[in-house]
C-alpha cells in the first residue's frame, strides 16, 4: 500500500494525540507506562496511512521530547516520505464527495475522468487512487451520503472540548464604508457556555487565534478543539499553538459541518433571540456591534438551556476545577506567537508578509525562527539557542545616515 505525503507538522500532531492524555494528566491507566502497553497492544495507523506496531518506550520518548521541547521536539527532522506525491489533495476530496452526491450510481472510472477534465486532478493520479478513496470511505453504495450514524455525546467536564466556528453576519456601515460582518465563537461541549465570541471583518486564522487566547485567559486551556477543515481553523500555526498549550486539535469530516451540532445550534438560537430583532443598520461600528454581542453573551450565559435544563453558568461553576490555567500570561503570550523560518539577506533583513525588517548582523545568510504576532510586530524576535534577538522595521533612510552597529541586544526571560 502507498503511502501518501504527510508534513512534518502533521506527523507532529499525530504523535501528540497519543501522548496527550499523559500530558493532560486524563489517562484512566494505573500509570503513564501502563497506559503507552494499553495503547501500542496493536498496529496503529499514521498519518501516511501505514500501521506500525509502537514499542511503549517510544511514546515515553515522546512525552520526554514534548516536555523539553513542546511541539518543535515531536517534528521529524527528516521527512519520511520526501517525494513521493499525495494522490488526492483536499480540492479533489471535496469535489469527489460533490459528484457522488450529485450523481449517487457514478461510478469511479467516471469520477477520475471528471476530476481529470475539470483540473482537480493531474495524470499521475490513477483511477486505481479514486477506487481505493471510495472503498476505504464507504462511499461504494447508492445510498443517500448525507445520513451518518450520530450519536448525541456530551463531554463529562468543563474543558474536555470546545468547539469553534464562524458565523455570518449582515453588512454594517462603518466610516462611509459597507462592509461584511463575521462572527467567531466558541463554545464549550458540556456546559454550553460561550466562553469566546467576537464579531470581525474578516475571517481569518490570527483572528480565530485572538478569540482562542482570550477564551483561555479567561477560563484556561482546554483538553481538545473541535473545528472545521476551513484554512481559519486548519493551518500550521494553530498546530503549533496547540502542540505549545497541550490541547488536542480536531476536526470534522470533510463536508461534515453538522457534527459540529453544539456549535451550529447555537448559531441558530443567536440569531432568533438576538440577531432578527437587532437593527444592524442602525450599528455605526464594530465596535458598537461587539458591545451588543457581549450583552447578548452574558444573557446566554446565565439562561436556562434547553438540553441541560441548567443554566451555562452553573454548569461550568460545577466542574471548572478540571481545566488547566495558563503558566504565566507571558508563557501563553509565547505559545501564540505565530512562527516562520526565513533565511537572512546579505543586508541583514528578512521579509516578513511583504515587509522588511533589520536583524542581527551575525545571522546573515542564515536560517532563522522568528516568533510574532501579526499586529504586534514591534515585539518581533528571531529565537536562537533558547535566546531572544528583537527585529525591526527596515527604515533605509535612517540606515543609510547610521553607523551599523554588530552587537545586537538578547532579551532576557
Amino acid at each position: 500500500m502507498s503511502m501518501k505525503e504527510v508534513t512534518p507538522l502533521e506527523m507532529a500532531h499525530f504523535k501528540f494525540g497519543l501522548i496527550a492524555p499523559v500530558i493532560q494528566d486524563t489517562f484512566s491507566d494505573p500509570s503513564a507506562m501502563a497506559y503507552y502497553r494499553r495503547v501500542t497492544e496493536e498496529p496503529i495507523t499514521s498519518p501516511d496511512g501505514t500501521s506500525f506496531k509502537y514499542n511503549p518506550g517510544t511514546l515515553q520518548k515522546w512525552v520526554v521530547y514534548y516536555r523539553a521541547s513542546g511541539m518543535d521536539g515531536l517534528i521529524p527532522k527528516t521527512r519520511r516520505d520526501k517525494g513521493m506525491p499525495r494522490k488526492l489533495n483536499d480540492v479533489a476530496i471535496e469535489e469527489l464527495y460533490k459528484l457522488r452526491e450529485k450523481y449517487p450510481r457514478i461510478n469511479a472510472t467516471m469520477i477520475h475522468t471528471m476530476l481529470l477534465k475539470n483540473g482537480y486532478i493531474t495524470l499521475d493520479v490513477s483511477v486505481r487512487a479514486v477506487q481505493r478513496f471510495i472503498k476505504e470511505n464507504d462511499l461504494k453504495s447508492a445510498r443517500s451520503l448525507n445520513v451518518k450514524d450520530r450519536k448525541a455525546f456530551e463531554e463529562p467536564e468543563f474543558g474536555c472540548m470546545w468547539q469553534a466556528d464562524t458565523c455570518y453576519l449582515p453588512y454594517i456601515s462603518e466610516d462611509g464604508k459597507n462592509r461584511r460582518t463575521y462572527l467567531i465563537m466558541i463554545i464549550d461541549d458540556h456546559s454550553r457556555m460561550i466562553v469566546g465570541g467576537e464579531i470581525f471583518y474578516n475571517d481569518n486564522a490570527y483572528n480565530f487565534q485572538k478569540v482562542l487566547k482570550r477564551a483561555i485567559e479567561t477560563y484556561g486551556i482546554p483538553d481538545k478543539l473541535y473545528l472545521d477543515n476551513g484554512s481559519s481553523y486548519s493551518n500550521d500555526q494553530l498546530t503549533l499553538i496547540c502542540g505549545s498549550i497541550a490541547s488536542l486539535c480536531l476536526h470534522t469530516p470533510i463536508r461534515d459541518g453538522a457534527s459540529k451540532g453544539k456549535v451550529e445550534r447555537n448559531f441558530r438560537t443567536l440569531k432568533d433571540r438576538w440577531l432578527h430583532a437587532l437593527d444592524t443598520k442602525q450599528i455605526l461600528s464594530i465596535n458598537e456591534f461587539n458591545e451588543e454581542l457581549r450583552n447578548y453573551i452574558h444573557q446566554h450565559n446565565s439562561t436556562v438551556h434547553s438540553t441541560t435544563k441548567e443554566t451555562p453558568m452553573n454548569r461550568f461553576l460545577a466542574t471548572k476545577s478540571h481545566i488547566r490555567k495558563p503558566k504565566s500570561k507571558e508563557w501563553l503570550d509565547e505559545c501564540f506567537h505565530n512562527r516562520v523560518h526565513r533565511k537572512v539577506n546579505n543586508d541583514a533583513t528578512v521579509s516578513i508578509n511583504g515587509t522588511y525588517y533589520d536583524v542581527p548582523p551575525q545571522f546573515i545568510r542564515m536560517k532563522v525562527e522568528i516568533r510574532y504576532l501579526p499586529d504586534h510586530m514591534d515585539d518581533a524576535y528571531i529565537i536562537f539557542e533558547d535566546k531572544h534577538y528583537p527585529i525591526a522595521a527596515t527604515d533605509k533612510v535612517a540606515n543609510s545616515k547610521t553607523k551599523r552597529n554588530n552587537s545586537f541586544p538578547v532579551i532576557s526571560y
